[in-house]
């Protein structure tokens, strides 16, 4: 097919989401695909950069439909359906990309990070999945298994393989007990991905009325988020999927168990002030989790499709209205769990 001229994507211009007209370039590189959106996630990491790089093309948790592909391209054809929007290039040749740790790679490229893409072909600041049109290197796309619906589909591109790739990397055993700090659009996966893997879920809630909601999802154990204390049983890593918690109340070794790890996946709007006593004493350890690497967003998409994991989503359209009303919502943190904005 002939490819577009232009793209319509979405920005947020003097504090309005604004549709705005960008040139497409008149040929793709060898291994690019054009993907036509049909639905992205919404992701608070949106209105972060929003705010703070104003004119930027706005998403990163796209799947929609492959309508063109490079000279080069093997992965991929016309009419397959592709995800993917964060993690967006590599250099495929230093050792993090070598062993499979590309999402550390120096020559990265992700959303909202400086540059272009490797081959310097395209301005990704031009480039997101809150538009009609996205394109990408083939091997950061990643194919939808068949049992995922792709309105289902897109929060995976970003909450699912950044909480996935947490557990992964945290949880040493299936029978470690697992704690999650926060029901939302995060954490609602978390519970569900630590559930399928076999470990004991311990919920913390600031809502009472989330328990329910939480065991629906897998969770063994709810308690409120002030009160951790009331656990019998000691957790081994603790996902912390929203607000940061009183940590002088989760990092004693009643709560937290000794060796354990903290794992932050929220976006890092605050510092994090931990008491270091009971670090130092009890041994405990901080990581992060910044999406997936390739080969592990390609794990979690099998993994959700085999054991049906799905984000809880409210369906706007992919319009400036629609758009307003899903940041509005999501900024009220009213939203339950996840937006998704679909293609009219």
């Amino acid at each position: 097919m002939a490819l577009p001229t232009t793209n319509t994507v979405y920005t947020q211009q003097s504090g309005s989401i604004l549709s705005v007209a960008v040139p497409v370039q008149p040929t793709l590189g060898p291994h690019d695909v054009l993907v036509r959106i049909t639905h992205s996630g919404l992701c608070s990491t949106d209105t972060l950069y929003a705010t703070a790089a104003p004119g930027m093309a706005l998403g990163h948790e796209g799947v929609g439909v492959v309508d063109a592909v490079g000279a080069a391209v093997t992965r991929f054809k016309v009419g397959d359906r592709a995800g993917g929007g964060y993690h967006r290039g590599a250099c495929g040749e230093c050792s993090y990309c070598l062993t499979g740790r590309d999402i550390w790679c120096y020559r990265r490229v992700v959303f909202g990070e400086a540059g272009t893409s490797i081959d310097g072909a395209r301005d990704e600041k031009q480039n997101g999945t809150l538009a009609a049109w996205y394109v990408g290197e083939e091997t950061f796309l990643h194919r939808i298994p068949d049992a995922l619906g792709s309105a289902e589909a897109a929060p995976l591109q970003c909450a699912g393989a950044t909480v996935y790739a947490a557990l992964r990397a945290s949880v040493r055993s299936p029978h470690d007990r697992v704690g999650i700090v926060g029901i939302g659009g995060v954490g609602h996966l978390a519970i569900q991905y630590a559930a399928k893997m076999g470990n004991e879920v311990v919920v913390f809630s600031t809502s009472k009325d989330k328990e329910a909601e939480a065991r629906r999802f897998g969770a063994a154990e709810f308690y409120l988020a002030d009160r951790p204390e009331d656990m019998k049983e000691p957790i081994n890593t603790l996902i912390v999927a929203g607000r940061y918690p009183n940590w002088s109340k989760y990092l004693v070794k009643e709560v937290m168990a000794r060796d354990g790890i903290i794992v932050p996946v929220a976006a890092p709007v605050l510092p994090i002030n931990l008491p270091n006593g009971s670090m130092f004493f009890n041994g405990y350890h901080v990581t992060s989790s910044l999406v997936a690497s390739r080969s592990t967003h390609e794990d979690m998409l099998e993994f959700s499709a085999r054991h049906g994991i799905k984000p809880a989503i409210e369906t706007f359209e992919m319009s400036e209205k629609g758009i307003t009303e899903a940041v509005e919502k999501l900024k009220a943190n009213k939203m339950r769990y996840r937006a998704v904005l679909v293609a009219p």
